[in-house]
């Protein structure tokens, strides 16, 4: 019995110090909150606060990670139905909404999730890894049912991806920034996904294995 309660209260010891930490990100942003002031502000020595997390670092990926997972969520959840231009458009939204809310509402977790993504923290690759392989599964089921053109799945998720990282991409969400809106972006992208009628699979294979042959009516100078 004694093994349970000894990780049930090492469980609220390191949810005290994150709960502390986020509280002091709001207050001084994360780049100034320093293990000291956690544990002082925790009621306990920095030695201690070392014992549940080796680093500084360490506090603020946990506190990220909570964070991404958010996001995946939010990006799952709002997939699961619909075509799949329907599903990618609900679940690449939902992640864009999150992100611009949490700007707007909480500025400082905000700067934390933008700094994780723009130095490649393990867990917002981790995160990354998961919408990627989220976009490419509903992009492949789309092409099986004949709603998306063929070609690679893999490729068409990297450009669709590239293309709505100023939505997706937490450090380049800003209020200010002039761009298409959300919607715009994304119907273009969905014209470039989409099956054309009249266009065979087959034309499609020939056209994506050779993506520079010349038209036929240019062949001839």
């Amino acid at each position: 019995m004694q093994e349970p309660i000894c990780q049930a209260r090492s469980s609220r010891i390191r949810w005290r110090i994150l709960q502390v930490a986020i509280q002091l990100h709001r207050e001084i942003g994360f780049r100034k909150t320093t293990v000291a002031d956690i544990a002082r502000r925790a009621s306990m020595s920095p030695a201690n606060v070392y014992r549940f997390f080796r680093s500084k670092q360490a506090i603020e990926e946990a506190v990220v990670a909570d964070l991404f997972e958010q996001v995946c969520a939010a990006a799952t959840c709002a997939a699961r139905g619909g075509s799949a231009l329907e599903r990618l458009t609900a679940a690449l939204m939902a992640i864009s909404q999150l992100h611009e809310h949490r700007l707007k509402t909480d500025s400082k977790q905000h700067e934390l999730v933008a700094a994780a993504v723009g130095e490649n923290w393990a867990v917002a690759l981790s995160c990354a890894d998961r919408i990627r392989g989220l976009v490419r599964a509903i992009i492949a089921a789309g092409q099986a049912n004949g709603e998306l053109r063929p070609g690679s799945s893999m490729a068409m998720t990297g450009c669709l991806l590239e293309a709505m990282d100023g939505y997706l991409n937490p450090s380049r969400i800003n209020a200010d920034t002039v761009r298409p809106t959300f919607d715009e972006m994304m119907d273009f992208c969905a014209g470039a996904l989409r099956q054309h009628p009249g266009i065979s699979r087959s034309t499609w294979s020939t056209c994506v294995s050779k993506p520079w042959a010349q038209d036929s009516e240019f062949a001839e100078d």
